[in-house]
């Protein structure tokens, strides 16, 4: 009904302007039956000023700044058609003009709605929990570390993070995601997303201007006044091009007559058929399909990603989406996400599995170490009784000390027990840390009194989709696809392996980083740089496309790149890259149409093959055209990506999420 709507408001000016003209055409049949002659002039007058109205506003304003543009062309060929006496054709070259800007500016508008309309989808209050009771505040007043109560059914108001509760949340609106997510306690959720049929209490994480959603909308907004390339060249092309269609008219309404070239079958005035040449060279030269051609792709194109969770800042960055040639990419945050797991429990002694776990989650429970978060993670993934700890003691550097039961646990790392009895540790722990430390994987041991009860390894583990991710952009012929990190090696080459990357550069600085980026930018052209940490901001900033986390990355990458990924998904970036791709193929196909129509126009014009109503509908129609071409950018699906461009990466329990590779055992500094 909206949409209806819309439309019906911006047809409302060819219109109103169409009855005006078709009125003045029969009121000017009726002479011999005493018509006054000012009453079908009349009519006309109407009709000029509503279809002419705004183009001679912008048309004039910037004549008056010595630049020509479409717009004045088009009110100068009408007053020129009114001048000798084609008063018909002309209002019908300002009633098709004005028609094709409607459809024009409602099929844009379209575009525009698919973003704004997020907008409207986040609640104007929520309920705040203050003083132990539920009061209705206005987003805009909500703070930063205010809890928020979200009931079963209910649009988030804000973005926060779940403090307590559980639920599905539909997220679709923000990332793309066909599923709903699971939210949990420590999980974040975001303002305008559907909550499911749990209730939850979020801790707000921003307030309402810095929303996800807000930036999104700012980001498209401003993204639409950035000009791409292509469009920059556009438009210088039409600044030098509108003076030399305003020299060929001139030639054209004054030369041929004058010469006699030309001259009419019908015996008429050859003065007024140079100028109806003239007025329809004027029409079919003007680059009204080449002005919109790339505005409109750019735009459905920026739309169609934040749609799919990916953040574009303007044009310029969806145009270099396409000539992306190589890729870096870091680790840490980037192909894993930056939170340890427990990937193996080894038991020795006749221990078992949950009993050294329980044993190690007792001592963990007091540390805020990742890897101790990840133990406490597999515990409670595992639904394991935690023993209390006491006279607990952290060894800086190699582990933690404490009773439980009675007996003393100590829980660290292999310099923990050596520090104190070499000899003490068993050879089957021994081998157990050094089969873990080959594969990478850092290492925990667990001794209870003089007893060594288990081995537990924790890795930063790749994310669920980032093999699917580099194997998807390895089809699409990005080559090299480089890991840039400050890892050890040993680590890189680990995770390396395991998503399919074959270039590793370990042990980098930041400034190594810049160096690496500037060098593969040398060698293969465009290169775009993933990154989510301040040390990958410098790197994000010299390539040519910077790619920042979005969900977990920080605040100055985000500012430094030039694309920020809402959801930390890395299938979003073979997917962007495509539509950047995509969007090329549909500017050029664009400036190929406007252009062809041009070319054909202009000598048929010259001719006088070309009628003045002809130049209008084939003017006009090219500019629909490429605006619908572009548009089809709103549906774009990656033809790479297997699974579905809407399809979400699968969530993990808290047990089993990636976490950063530390190698440093719980309790160190």
């Amino acid at each position: 009904m909206l949409s209806w709507l819309r439309l019906a408001r911006e047809l409302a000016v060819p219109v109103i302007a169409g009855v005006m003209l078709l009125l003045g055409w029969m009121l000017s049949q009726g002479d011999e039956n005493g018509v006054p002659w000012w009453a079908p002039a009349l009519a006309y007058f109407l009709s000029y000023a509503v279809a002419g109205a705004e183009p001679a506003r912008n048309g004039l304003r910037l004549a008056l700044k010595g630049r020509f543009d479409i717009d004045f062309l088009m009110i100068l060929a009408a007053l020129g058609a009114a001048a000798i006496g084609e008063v018909v054709d002309g209002g019908l070259l300002l009633l098709l003009f004005s028609l094709g800007h409607a459809l024009e500016h409602y099929a844009m508008g379209q575009a525009r709605h698919a973003i704004s309309a997020l907008g409207a989808m986040a609640p104007r209050s929520v309920r705040v929990l203050r003083s132990g009771a539920e009061v209705e505040v206005p987003v805009e007043l909500v703070k930063v570390d205010e809890h928020v109560v979200i009931r079963p059914g209910e649009r988030v108001g804000v973005d926060g993070r779940v403090f307590a509760g559980r639920s599905a949340v539909d997220q679709s609106p923000i990332t793309g995601e066909s599923m709903p997510v699971e939210k949990d306690r420590g999980d974040e959720v975001f303002a305008g997303t559907l909550n499911g049929d749990g209730a939850l209490e979020v801790t707000v994480l921003r307030v309402a201007a810095d929303t996800t959603m807000a930036r999104m909308i700012r980001l498209v907004e401003e993204a639409q006044s950035q000009k791409s390339r292509v469009q920059r060249a556009a438009d210088r092309f039409t600044r030098i091009y509108v003076p030399i269609v305003l020299a060929m008219v001139a030639f054209v309404a004054i030369v041929p007559a004058w010469l006699g070239w030309f001259p009419p079958a019908d015996g008429s005035s050859v003065w007024k058929a140079s100028m109806l040449r003239a007025i329809s060279l004027l029409v079919g030269a003007s680059p009204c399909a080449l002005a919109i051609s790339t505005p409109a792709a750019v735009l459905a194109g920026v739309a169609k990603a934040a749609r799919s969770g990916v953040l574009i800042k303007g044009g310029a960055h969806l145009e270099s989406l396409a000539h992306i040639r190589a890729i870096a990419l870091d680790k840490t945050g980037t192909i894993t996400p930056g939170r340890p797991v427990v990937t193996e429990i080894v038991p020795l002694d006749g221990e078992d599995a949950d009993r050294v776990l329980a044993l190690a989650a007792a001592l963990e429970s007091q540390s805020s170490h990742p890897l101790s978060r990840a133990v406490m993670a597999a515990a409670e993934a595992r639904d394991i009784d935690v023993p209390a700890v006491r006279d607990l003691v952290a060894v800086k550097g190699k582990g933690l000390v404490g009773q439980v039961d009675g007996a003393m646990v100590r829980v660290g790392a292999l310099r923990l027990f050596r520090s104190t009895d070499e000899t003490s540790v068993p050879r089957t722990a021994l081998d157990a840390v050094e089969r873990l430390e080959g594969q990478a994987q850092t290492v925990v041991l667990v001794a209870e009194d003089d007893r060594f009860v288990g081995v537990i390894a924790l890795m930063d583990r790749p994310r669920a989709e980032a093999a699917r991710a580099i194997a998807r952009l390895q089809r699409m012929r990005i080559d090299p696809i480089v890991m840039l990190t400050g890892d050890n090696p040993m680590v890189a080459n680990a995770i390396a392996r395991e998503v399919g990357i074959h270039d590793v550069r370990a042990s980098l600085m930041p400034e190594d980083k810049i160096a690496a980026v500037a060098e593969l930018a040398k060698r293969f052209g465009a290169v775009a740089m993933i990154g989510d940490g301040v040390n990958d901001a410098p790197a994000l900033a010299t390539a040519t496309v910077g790619i920042a986390m979005g969900g977990g990355g920080t605040d100055v990458a985000l500012e430094a790149a030039d694309v920020a990924l809402i959801r930390d998904d890395l299938e979003r970036v073979p997917f962007a890259i495509a539509l950047g791709r995509a969007a090329r193929r549909i500017v050029l196909q664009n400036v190929t149409i406007s252009m062809g129509m041009v070319a054909l126009l202009i000598p048929l014009a010259i001719i006088g093959w070309l009628p003045i109503t002809l130049a209008v509908i084939l003017h006009e129609g090219s500019t629909v055209a490429v605006v619908l071409n572009g548009l089809r950018l709103l549906a774009f699906r990656d033809p790479t990506d297997q699974h579905g461009v809407e399809v979400s990466a699968p969530t993990h329990s808290r047990a089993v999420a990636d976490v950063v590779g530390a190698t440093d055992a719980p309790g160190a500094s």
